[in-house]
């Protein structure tokens, strides 16, 4: 059974979880000057500080209870943060890196209290988490997308919504049904494409999935799309097939549209924790992957994986799923996830 301090806290967890998003920065709070633009941010950071409700939950009175019953920082305080972080899915390798970081910088900046601890503490996952400026550029195309990824974490549903939120910013986007292998996946995909308002390229069931590509390819450049997306397999017999595939599926691409933008994204089930890192590391050795998107991550308590993933694989987090609607695929704001994990910690404080 949790003590009555434990269900206290939570209550107040969730009660902070509900309310909405306000700046500390007196200029951002006045409405007059771009209200449309902070309503808009400020809904964002809610939903993203909702989906991670139970990461939060976990971790947040965890490190309540570790900064609240040190008043030094001493080996202790760091012993008992190293586990918390642990338990969080943070990742042994990653966790002992961000916390050797964190007492050089204790040393270093002469650091005492445990609030400028937990300050920094969600600087350097932020810094750890850094999104490169051009990582949103492929949105204006002409680009391909290929979206890579074991059955199960939520690939056809993340094309379509990306699709859906492409063409809402009025992009033209076609799909490509290239998962030929799983039964009603292009069925799915296909409702996807009617909801946004997308064409989607298709073929028989058991087809080469290269072949659906070339077709999407000169859909694509035929009817001036801006960008295509491309659901693949997820299942395949072993590693050197799946090596085949996409190195069959990378040269289509190349040779066919050679000046278009090239995005390879991997989709990776955030509750399946350390799973999820070794599929990343598992494509990673036959896919060039430049981004990640999580998806779940509103069903974990073990939201920390996010860290280790960007941190051990040097590939960026590129988009989180926080939920079960068509909106609730959300850009990576590093930022903003250290403020949402780590609670008490202003944006200025990042």
């Amino acid at each position: 059974m949790y003590d009555s301090e434990y269900l206290k806290k939570l209550s107040e967890i969730d009660s902070i979880v509900e309310k909405p998003y306000l700046s500390n920065d007196p200029e951002e709070a006045k409405p007059e000057e771009h209200p449309a633009e902070e309503e808009a941010s400020s809904g964002v950071f809610a939903k993203l500080k909702a989906g991670l409700s139970k990461t939060r939950k976990n971790l947040v009175y965890g490190l309540d209870t570790v900064f609240g019953a040190y008043a030094d920082l001493n080996d202790e305080f760091f012993e008992d943060l190293e586990e918390q972080l642990i338990m969080a899915d943070v990742g042994v390798h990653t966790t002992e890196e961000v916390l050797d970081e964190l007492r050089s910088m204790v040393k270093d900046e002469r650091i005492r209290s445990t609030g400028d601890c937990r300050a920094a503490l969600a600087r350097l996952v932020a810094s750890r988490m850094s999104v490169p400026e051009d990582a949103y550029s492929f949105e204006k195309g002409p680009s391909v997308v290929l979206v890579i990824g074991v059955n199960g974490v939520g690939k056809t549903t993340y094309c379509g919504k990306l699709a859906s939120a492409l063409k809402k910013q009025g992009r033209k986007v076609i799909m490509a049904a290239a998962d030929t292998f799983r039964a009603a996946a292009t069925e799915q995909l296909i409702m996807w494409g009617d909801r946004a308002g997308v064409d989607v390229i298709s073929g028989q069931e058991g087809s080469d999935p290269a072949s659906v590509i070339y077709d999407a390819l000169h859909a694509a450049r035929a009817r001036h799309a801006d960008i295509l997306i491309c659901d693949t397999a997820g299942r395949l017999n072993n590693k050197k097939n799946l090596m085949n595939e996409l190195d069959k599926i990378d040269r289509i691409i190349s040779r066919e549209l050679p000046d278009y933008k090239r995005e390879n994204l991997i989709v990776l089930d955030a509750t399946t924790g350390q799973n999820a890192m070794s599929q990343a590391r598992d494509f990673a050795e036959v896919s060039d992957i430049t981004g990640i998107v999580l998806t779940k991550m509103d069903g974990t308590a073990k939201g920390g994986i996010a860290i280790a993933i960007a941190s051990e694989l040097s590939v960026p987090v590129k988009f989180i799923g926080v939920g079960e609607g068509v909106d609730d695929i959300l850009r990576f704001d590093p930022a903003s996830f250290a403020q949402a994990m780590f609670e008490g910690v202003s944006d200025e404080q990042i």
